[in-house]
């Protein structure tokens, strides 16, 4: 690696940065509010600054972990102090810096109440949620899980909209819930560590080796279960989906961008880093009933977003959508599908983080999220009509942004699923892409919609009629996000070059021997081994996953 970072822990100034920031802001009379603002917004930045330094040391060709620091925590336990990044891991990290700055920036004139503890709670939020993503510990990991609760419970309860105590505590109240049995998996992982691989540990490393003997593990799927609850709440899926819509309506506008554009992937990335690659074998062996509920989610998301009256509420139930057809992705368990799985975390972050600040911008102007209440807007609002026509194409999926690149290449993976997926119904790639891709044709006619009602037309409302157009610091919110959502969909490969070498590992060390080793339970599940193997002996070669297994039968 390049001598410029030998020696720096850099994972660890990243991840801790905010928590210096927050200090120094602590350390602020309340009543200088400006100097909060400053100091918490730009202390941000300088976060978001460093988190970029890994890219100067980067190899692309490694599908392991880089900048490795490890030390010894509770040797009792066999409990480390360990963090890295993959290159998936690198571009959440960098997505979280760069939310969490504009989420600050946006707030200026949001917040006018009890503003230093808004920042202090923001920024721990922030250390929570970077510490996820870098750690490589499973005890640290539900560490940072669960000090990202706190913060954000605040920032709803305290600073969200009338109905912002029953938001916080159905958030809590649910998110713990998953907490706790995300847990219960945690302590059965690392016992169960201890007879498969000779030592108990929470090295998250080592446990994904015990994706080859969780096939053989009587207990292997309540375990699976318990990790499945606690991620499901997080993204959320369908049906555990229903605390999302209160959180996003009754929290300030800083808290939707960062609830939608990271919290969620919380729960998308624990099935990455956790559920699949250590239980390849259940994750094949449940797929129907998985994508099943992706698939509902899909469409039933898309069908409520229809139905709404409340602009930000429709945003919300898009992201029960979208996440939707992300989970789809990664349970596809093939590389395009996981590949654009990942790509659609980010594109989600970009996109709805940026349709959340739009209605923040209307709401401090005429404290309404009734899209009856609006309409000509662009007459009067002609800057602020561009950004949110760029970003609700972006969230629709129009080619040559960022929501087209994730979507299709998702949809390339569902045509490809095999496995236990073809034991749901007839032609199984088929009918997945073909839900899939309805409900990627719903997201953009509700977005359409959307942007025709609000956008097109006379200025009917009086109140509408002397409303100002963006100012500069609510255009420099947007504009990176803008410029995000064209870079991906014009040059993909800056992205998807980093997530290459991990997909491809873990695919093709986790996912491809699972789908060997569980063929014979699903696919021919009234056929001893003996009897499956005459049957390879006589069918052609098939097509699992994207993947050549012989004897597979479609």
């Amino acid at each position: 690696m390049d001598q410029a970072l030998a020696g720096i822990p850099v994972l660890s100034v990243i991840t801790f940065l905010p928590l210096v920031v927050a200090i120094v802001v602590i350390l602020l009379p309340k009543e200088r509010t400006r100097a909060i603002c400053h100091v918490a917004t730009w202390g941000s930045l300088l976060t978001f600054v460093v988190s970029l330094l890994p890219l100067l040391v980067w190899d692309s060709s490694s599908g392991g972990f880089q900048l490795v620091e490890t030390h010894s925590w509770i040797p009792s336990l066999g409990v480390q102090y360990k963090l890295g990044v993959d290159g998936v891991s690198l571009l959440l990290v960098m997505l979280t810096t760069l939310l969490t700055f504009i989420s600050l920036l946006s707030s200026w004139t949001s917040i006018t109440s009890r503003v230093k503890e808004y920042y202090v709670y923001f920024l721990l939020l922030e250390v929570g949620m970077l510490g996820v993503f870098v750690s490589l510990d499973l005890f640290l990991f539900y560490v940072f899980w669960e000090v990202m609760l706190v913060p954000m419970y605040f920032i709803i309860g305290i600073w969200g909209g009338p109905r912002r105590i029953y938001a916080a505590v159905k958030f809590f109240l649910y998110t713990l819930a998953g907490s706790v049995l995300m847990l219960i998996g945690i302590i059965a992982l690392y016992f169960f560590s201890g007879e498969m691989l000779g030592e108990r540990t929470f090295d998250i490393v080592r446990l994904h080796e015990l994706g080859a003997f969780t096939g053989q593990w009587s207990w292997a799927f309540w375990v699976f279960m318990a990790l499945f609850l606690g991620f499901a709440i997080k993204v959320p899926m369908f049906p555990f989906h229903t605390w999302l819509p209160d959180a996003h309506v009754e929290a300030p506008t800083a808290g939707s961008v960062i609830l939608a554009g990271v919290l969620l992937k919380m729960g998308t990335y624990g099935f990455y880093r956790l559920s699949v690659p250590i239980f390849p074998v259940e994750t094949v062996r449940n797929l129907p009933w998985l994508l099943g509920l992706c698939m509902v989610g899909v469409i039933y998301g898309a069908m409520v977003a229809f139905a709404q009256k409340d602009w930000k509420k429709l945003v919300a139930y898009s992201s029960v959508s979208h996440l939707g057809i992300t989970m789809a992705g990664l349970f596809a368990l093939n590389i395009a599908g996981v590949k654009g799985s990942v790509l659609q975390m980010i594109n989600h972050g970009i996109s709805s983080g940026a349709l959340f600040l739009i209605v923040g911008i209307v709401y401090e102007r005429r404290h309404t999220r009734l899209i009856s209440e609006y309409g000509g807007l662009a007459r009067v609002m002609p800057v602020f009509a561009v950004f949110f026509m760029v970003m609700m194409l972006s969230s629709a999926g129009l080619p040559l942004l960022n929501g087209f690149v994730g979507e299709l290449t998702i949809l390339v993976g569902l045509s490809q699923v095999g496995g236990a997926a073809y034991s749901f119904f007839g032609a199984a790639p088929f009918w997945w892409t073909v839900l899939g891709a309805t409900g990627v044709v719903l997201g953009a006619a509700y977005l359409l919609l959307l942007y025709q009602r609000t956008m097109f037309g006379e200025v009917t409302h009086p109140k509408n009629q002397d409303l100002a157009d963006m100012t500069w610091r609510e255009r420099w919110t947007l504009i990176p996000l803008v410029v995000l959502a064209v870079w991906i969909g014009i040059y993909p490969w800056a992205f998807l070059s980093y997530l290459e070498a991990p997909v491809d590992r873990l695919v093709n060390e986790q996912v491809v021997p699972a789908l060997e080793q569980a063929e014979v339970d699903v696919l021919l599940p009234d056929r001893t081994a003996a009897e499956s193997a005459a049957v390879v002996a006589e069918e052609a070669p098939g097509e699992i996953g994207g993947h050549t297994v012989e004897g597979a039968r479609h």
